[in-house]
């Protein structure tokens, strides 16, 4: 539905109150109907007769009828928030569907000119609609009412009268146009102030930091430039209609001075009908048409720029909705290519991918690179450029828009919190849901603790999620999307807020839950709880286990190393690399950077690790992997009093591998590998007094400090 059409719908089906207003108008225009002729009877029926008495009554007569005309006028008032307060609601809901449907949203910023659209232009219409119901209708009643007045009273002023209105209306409507654009540049004007602050606000951090105050402030002036001279332009149109219509309204009321004396003398005019004449045109019509002339210029013409701004962003092209039923909740993707633009270099290149229930994938990459693009199109918020994805074997985007909703779940990094309480928020996908149910995804998730804090589901969370912190706010959406019926979860960097053994535990959460689960890592450690990684690097991306891609997928291995070294580019215990150019790490990566993560080892062949005790702290994993060349890896020394999960990996080569020695009253220190090639296992071996732990045990699980990752 096109805008306009909402806008006249919404009004009509407020019939009641606008049949309340018709009578209302009607008692308000008594008083300019009867105006003149009960000011003609007082006159040629009292004063002038010598009947004052007669006189003063037809004075009360018109006293009463002023009164009821004042009655209708308040009644008016009455009525107007039953007809204006609903339209505005329809396009405040126009505006954020067209806000949250905007093809090339503002990315990591909030979305300033929306928030104007909303706040301004929405208001400039609420606003102009209920002045045209309050002064532009009263105008037209009265103004037509007192026509309809001197035609009884005096005729033969009717046509002087009318000529000069005519011709001051004509005047009017012919420049209408150029006050039409001239508004609607000022209207744009508004909205790039408001985006150009809004933008300067949000990254003021950033430009006191890279001194560009200066740049900024320039862009702001500039802005508001604009704006002031868009005013003045409207103002000077505003003057020049003013004069138009001051015109159109003095010179009938000069003429009928002009004519009066004439007709009264040849007695085609009473004195009476000469005087309520006059105050038809003095007290009843100049100001009418002065009041209608003011609000058509400005009211009308605020109103149908904001209605087709609003237009321009809120309409929607009509999209039928899809028929398609999906047989199952499996994702399948086939030759699946995107970019941002028909130009651009594609983010999503040539992706093949098959996702069953139970299937629990990780995507990594470096930032920007498109792992959040992949989310909008599995979810089928953003269509392929070549390629299908399927959901159940239909296209994602032939699934009917309710139960695509209702299978599919997005929880973006900016965790959204409502005003409301804490189960309008929990429940807002499963609003049948039983508060037992809800309790029970916040703690799955969790959000138990935070439910206790904030006072059960009945605590109310105030705007902006005003008394919940960023990670709070993360554990909510969290178990919204856990209560939902959603078979297919997206997590994209959903935990970013969340420490690592938070992070864990949602991620196991959801894991066990049954269904599709896609995480879009924020920490490498959501690669290890995952059966399969898909690592995306532009060009080229790689599918398969953790130990699959760290062995097969040199980038992997990179990303890995990256986030297993330190910033200095050496580790924390000072080993250095002695493996030849292009040499890759072979083994895996150790299994438990979060408590509770089984630790991983370092066998080919696929052996289960063993489950790492629970502590209340996060540990730090070895990667001890084998240069591809036949040099040897450098042995390692660990700092005294550490507690290190240490994994052996398995040498490609005929070389040995790394060799950990622990110093003295370190920790205990884990170790296994299978080695491909003849080289001997990687070892550790205690120092003394060493608290002991055998090869292939379990770390023990006391709290740690953070440890040194060697590679």
């Amino acid at each position: 539905m096109s805008l306009r059409r909402l806008y006249w719908s919404a009004l009509a089906g407020q019939w009641r109150g606008g049949a309340v207003l018709l009578a209302c108008s009607v008692l308000e225009g008594v008083p300019a109907f009867f105006s003149g002729r009960l000011v003609e009877l007082s006159v040629d029926r009292g004063f002038s007769v010598g009947a004052p008495a007669a006189g003063l009554g037809w004075l009360a007569v018109f006293g009463l009828a002023a009164v009821l005309g004042a009655f209708g006028a308040r009644m008016v008032w009455h009525q107007l928030g039953r007809v204006v307060e609903p339209l505005r609601d329809a396009l405040v809901t126009a505006v954020v569907r067209g806000v949250l449907h905007d093809a090339s949203p503002p990315r990591n910023q909030p979305d300033s000119s929306g928030v104007a659209r909303i706040t301004q232009h929405v208001e400039v219409v609420r606003d102009a609609t209920a002045g045209l119901l309050v002064q532009a209708r009263g105008m037209l009643v009265t103004t037509a009412s007192a026509l309809a007045g001197l035609v009884t009273v005096a005729g033969a002023l009717v046509l002087p009268v009318a000529v000069p209105v005519i011709a001051a209306l004509i005047a009017f409507a012919c420049l209408l146009p150029s006050l039409a654009r001239r508004q609607r540049a000022l209207a744009l004007a508004d909205e790039h102030t408001a985006a150009t602050a809004g933008a300067s606000l949000a990254g003021m951090r950033d430009i006191v930091a890279c001194g560009a105050e200066p740049i900024a402030a320039l862009a702001m002036d500039e802005a508001v430039d604009a704006q002031a001279k868009a005013a003045i332009r409207v103002a000077r149109s505003s003057a020049l209609r003013a004069l138009v219509i001051s015109l159109g309204g003095f010179v009938p009321l000069l003429l009928a001075l002009a004519l009066a004396p004439g007709l009264v003398a040849r007695g085609e005019l009473t004195a009476g009908a000469a005087l309520g004449a006059l105050v038809y045109l003095a007290t009843t019509m100049q100001p009418a048409l002065r009041g209608l002339a003011a609000t058509a210029g400005t009211v009308v013409l605020r109103l149908l720029v904001a209605l087709r701004r609003l237009a321009e962003t809120a309409e929607l092209p009509a999209a039928p909705d899809g028929t398609a039923t999906p047989q199952g909740t499996g994702i399948e993707v086939r030759g699946l290519t995107f970019g941002w633009g028909a130009s651009a270099e594609p983010v999503v290149r040539g992706l093949d991918l098959v996702l069953r229930p139970g299937d629990h994938l990780a995507v990594v990459g470096p930032s920007g690179i498109g792992k959040s693009t992949l989310a909008g199109l599995l979810t089928g918020m953003l269509a392929p450029q070549e390629g299908r994805v399927l959901l159940g074997g239909v296209p994602v985007q032939d699934v009917p828009a309710a139960l695509r909703h209702e299978l599919v779940a997005l929880i973006p990094q900016e965790a959204y919190v409502f005003a409301g309480t804490v189960r309008d928020n929990v429940s807002l996908f499963a609003p049948s849901a039983s508060d037992d149910a809800l309790a029970a995804a916040a703690e799955a998730v969790g959000a138990g603790a935070l439910l206790k804090r904030l006072g059960g589901l009945d605590a109310e969370i105030g705007h902006g999620g005003e008394g919940v912190s960023a990670g709070e706010a993360q554990l909510l959406a969290l178990a919204r999307v856990y209560a939902s019926p959603a078979q297919l979860v997206i997590l994209d960097e959903a935990t970013s807020h969340l420490d690592p053994v938070a992070e864990a535990r949602a991620e196991r959460a959801f894991a066990a839950r049954g269904g599709v689960l896609v995480v879009i890592a924020h920490r490498l450690s959501s690669a290890l709880r995952a059966n399969r990684v898909l690592v995306m690097d532009g060009r080229e991306t790689a599918l398969g286990s953790h130990a699959e891609l760290l062995a097969g997928s040199p980038r992997y291995a990179e990303l890995m190393q990256a986030w297993a070294t330190p910033v200095t580019g050496e580790a924390v215990t000072g080993a250095t690399r002695t493996a030849g150019a292009g040499s890759e790490p072979a083994g895996t990566f150790a299994g438990s950077l979060v408590d509770g993560d089984t630790v991983g080892t370092g066998a080919p062949s696929g052996a289960e690790a063993a489950p790492s005790a629970r502590s209340s702290a996060v540990r730090d994993a070895v990667v001890a992997g084998a240069p591809a060349a036949n040099g040897s890896a450098a042995p390692a020394e660990l700092p005294a009093g550490s507690d290190v999960v240490f994994v052996g990996g398995a040498p490609s080569g005929d070389e040995p591998a790394v060799t950990a020695n622990p110093p003295a009253d370190s920790g205990p220190v884990t170790g296994t590998g299978a080695p491909s090639g003849t080289g001997p296992v990687a070892t550790a071996a205690p120092s003394a007094h060493h608290g002991g732990g055998a090869a292939g045990s379990t770390p023990r699980s006391s709290p740690v400090p953070r440890t040194a990752r060697v590679s």
